[in-house]
């Protein structure tokens, strides 16, 4: 009987809690330390939350580690003892130095079908550009940032109604049978895969607050997609009519483009408000607006009869 693959996992949010949990359910490895960072502030109360990789590590009674920072991991020489660092969505750049510290290296999940889309926010710039197909791809890690051979590569389509929530859940369920799929090979002595293409490579450079104010002089498809691709965080805002609001969904509608200045509140019915854009009107379906539950359009107009008129 062949000896169980030693492995370590550094993971931090709901995608690698997602892997994490199918590693657990496979029963074919020995996970021995489980690396997350450390708890953070978060919500209005600003209480320290724990990370969902961290949850289901103690869940489980797995060993776990909370670096403050990537020079911590110099002293874990716990790593020189497993055979492979499966790594996603860490959130923390590791030191080169201990890349080859598993007996077979450092191997990472990465939201994209590399080389494009390299970065923090893989899912969000794919929706926001407008491809029509993503996936995932496991990755010898070295010092680059997403630099390292493509080892195995799964893909799948990016539907036209498609937000960050929805792709990030379909990705985290096949990230975690592509790792599957590799490490359950019975030849795995050694990792070797494919260099990178760097001609075709793409950043996906991480998401800013400043980003989410929505600029009414871009196409409606632009601003639609990055709508889309901004939800769950940070979510579209703009102001509409003295109105401050976020936008949680929009469609753009197919209509005779306007004369009106872009963010000009051309229509405000149950079916949604619209606005008009650089090119096109964009419809408004579903919103919230400051310290308020998210509605949908009709409610908006129900309790905003008259949104459209004002000036």
């Amino acid at each position: 009987m062949s000896t169980k693959l030693k492995l370590s996992f550094a993971g931090t949010p709901e995608i690698a809690a997602t892997v994490l949990q199918k590693l657990i359910d496979a029963d074919l490895f020995s996970i021995t330390n489980i690396y997350t960072q450390p708890d953070r502030p978060a919500g209005r109360g600003r209480k320290l939350q724990k990370s969902a990789v961290k949850e289901l590590a103690e869940s489980k009674q797995l060993l776990l580690k909370q670096p403050l920072k990537s020079a911590d991991f110099d002293n874990e020489n716990d790593l020189f003892k497993c055979d492979i660092l499966v790594v996603t969505a860490y959130g923390m750049i590791l030191p080169e130095s201990i890349l080859n510290r598993p007996r077979l290296g450092c191997i990472n999940v990465h939201t994209s079908l590399l080389p494009q889309w390299r970065g923090a926010a893989p899912i969000q710039r794919a929706i926001q550009a407008g491809d029509k197909k993503t996936g995932v791809t496991i990755m010898k890690m070295d010092a680059g940032l997403d630099t390292g051979e493509i080892l195995l590569q799964k893909s799948c389509p990016i539907d036209s109604n498609e937000t960050a929530t929805t792709l990030h859940d379909k990705l985290a369920v096949l990230g975690a049978e592509a790792l599957l799929e590799f490490l359950s090979d019975s030849q795995l002595t050694s990792i070797q895969g494919k260099p990178q293409e760097e001609n075709e490579s793409s950043y996906a450079r991480k998401i800013t607050k400043s980003e989410a104010e929505i600029d009414w002089s871009l196409s409606a498809e632009k601003i639609e997609r990055t709508i889309r691709a901004f939800n769950p965080k940070p979510i579209a805002t703009t102001k509409l009519n003295d109105k401050q609001m976020r936008i949680w969904e929009a469609c753009v509608v197919e209509t005779d483009i306007t004369n009106e200045l872009p963010g000009t509140v051309l229509d405000s019915s149950n079916a949604g408000i619209d606005v008009a854009t650089g090119e096109q009107i964009l419809r408004i379906k579903k919103l919230q607006l400051p310290g308020k539950k998210i509605i949908a359009s009709e409610a908006f107009h129900n309790g905003h009869p008259h949104f459209a008129s004002v000036k």
